[in-house]
């Protein structure tokens, strides 16, 4: 192990940083050739600190029958430059060009091979990782002295470790290598709402599946800490249902390219058609309920939609709010809120206009909420007039009740200086003021002058005194016209003067 983390300090021209693991093998076949990869622990200086951009190879080192031939050879897929190693092959021709040779045929079955060893490398460091840190859970050493249980020191899970750093640039392999995307979703983990802050697997999460669960479920925002405070989670809690938190900006790209796992689709949960049926569950009572609930807020459903107008594209009774009065979520094949955020904070955005980033939006209403069904008290009826008046208090509460939801659901709110109007109404109402206009500044005396107070008489005399005593002070030599020295010309007219 000491040749190998040694080779790979020269190979990187780094004394200081280790390898994470690494293999060493002999490809045989059509075409044969020899090969050491190395997976390091952290991630290049250059990845995290742009101004060293360019300093670290991102290729493998290529000998021709040990002839170095480069020691930036792209052998390996974008996604997997951060592996270095060395290739080494006896069936290419030495007499040739970089670029003849890049479009070799024996190149390509070289990358090929090379790809392949190097994603069975990092799935038998998942494997080793995950053995270890099971054994270190399978039970504690008891004290032969004290007959109790010796507390141990719990052993990380090293792919873990590691994968927090480089999980972005399997993510991407995900999308872009479709003849290994099978291989590489296997070696890629999240955060659920049942990992407590550990890392699982997709493996793992189809296996604790409900028995009557088909799809696997995720919720995407900017953080953990967001992302678990969503009422989309509520039903989902409530009935032992797994989530996957998908919070880096590259998983809902990867998750709009893979689309399932294990025959298993993946659904994010803040779209309109999540369906969470349990064997519980009576179809029956619930298509009746549904049928009801509709009918019963038709005339608020419509008189929303129409006030709300293209904000939204429509309003629907909610089947899974627990909590919240109301939610805003997007369509199927739409973008999500979170996919929104990513897209208007794109730097090189060219040529996106608004509509292209906007989402298709859902007002989804809790039918039991009693916020609700004050709101359908004071709704238009279904065969009102159109010059039926709604009175303007109910407006408001149902816009500040809109731009909850869309807040709620992760995007942002389109019109902030209506929120907040609606809103200092709202706090004039609870703290009973008639007005908002200003007070007019108060009209202040004019203060007169007052000499400083000061500690005991002064004696004027005295003062006196002491001026004259100072200006009888003897002064510095030149400071006074006594001390001036007169200047005489000579015959000639000159004027010496001595120093």
């Amino acid at each position: 192990d000491e040749e190998y983390q040694n080779f790979y300090k020269v190979l990187t021209k780094n004394e200081i940083m280790d390898a994470e693991t690494w293999t060493h093998f002999n490809a045989e076949g059509n075409i044969n050739f020899k090969s050491i990869l190395y997976v390091p622990k952290d991630v290049p200086a250059s990845w995290t600190n742009p101004a060293m951009m360019g300093e670290d190879a991102t290729g493998l080192s290529l000998y021709v029958r040990k002839v170095l031939i480069s020691d930036e050879f792209e052998l390996l897929p974008r996604y997997l430059s951060f592996l270095k190693g060395v290739v080494d092959s006896d069936d290419l021709p030495l007499n040739v060009n970089r670029e003849t040779l890049q479009e070799s045929k024996i190149i390509q079955v070289i990358k090929k091979k090379v790809v392949r060893k190097a994603l069975e490398m990092l799935k038998n460091f998942q494997k080793e990782s995950d053995e270890a840190a099971s054994k270190d859970d399978e039970g504690a050493e008891i004290d032969e002295e004290t007959g109790e249980a010796k507390e141990k020191t719990p052993v990380p899970n090293k792919y873990n470790e590691w994968y927090r750093q480089f999980s972005p640039s399997l993510k991407m392999g995900a999308i872009e290598d479709e003849p290994n995307r099978g291989k590489i979703m296997k070696l890629l983990r999240f955060q659920t709402t049942k990992s407590n802050g550990e890392l699982t697997s997709l493996e793992k999460y189809v296996e604790n599946m409900k028995d009557w669960q088909k799809d696997i479920y995720y919720i995407a925002g900017d953080g953990v800490a967001s992302v678990e405070k969503s009422h989309f989670l509520e039903p989902f809690i409530e009935k032992g249902v797994e989530v996957l938190y998908f919070v880096d900006p590259v998983d809902e790209y990867m998750a709009g390219h893979v689309r399932s796992f294990d025959s298993k689709n993946l659904k994010n949960i803040a779209t309109d058609n999540v369906q969470l049926k349990d064997d519980e569950e009576d179809e029956d009572l619930a298509t009746r309920r549904e049928k009801f609930y509709k009918e019963k807020f038709k005339p608020l459903t419509k008189w929303l939609k129409k006030l709300f107008g293209p904000s939204i594209m429509r309003v629907s009774v909610s089947k899974r709010l627990v909590s919240a009065p109301a939610i805003v979520s997007s369509a199927e094949f739409g973008h999500s809120a979170n996919m929104e955020r990513i897209m208007r904070a794109q730097a090189y955005n060219h040529g996106q206009n608004e509509f292209a980033m906007r989402s298709m939006k859902i007002f989804e209403i809790n039918p039991r909420h009693p916020m609700i069904l004050k709101l359908l008290e004071s709704a238009p009826p279904e065969d009102a007039e159109d010059d039926y008046q709604v009175p303007q208090d109910v407006t408001d509460a149902a816009w500040v009740l809109h731009e909850m939801a869309l807040l709620n659901g992760g995007f942002p709110i389109s019109d902030p200086e209506g929120h907040s109007a609606r809103i200092l109404k709202f706090l004039q109402s609870q703290l009973g003021l008639e007005s908002l206009n200003l007070e007019p500044h108060p009209e202040l005396p004019v203060e007169e002058e007052v000499p400083p107070d000061l500690d005991g008489d002064i004696d004027i005399d005295e003062l006196v005194n002491m001026v004259n005593m100072d200006s009888d002070d003897e002064k510095p030599k030149g400071t006074s016209p006594e001390d001036a020295i007169p200047l005489t010309p000579d015959d000639d007219g000159n004027v010496h003067i001595e120093l």
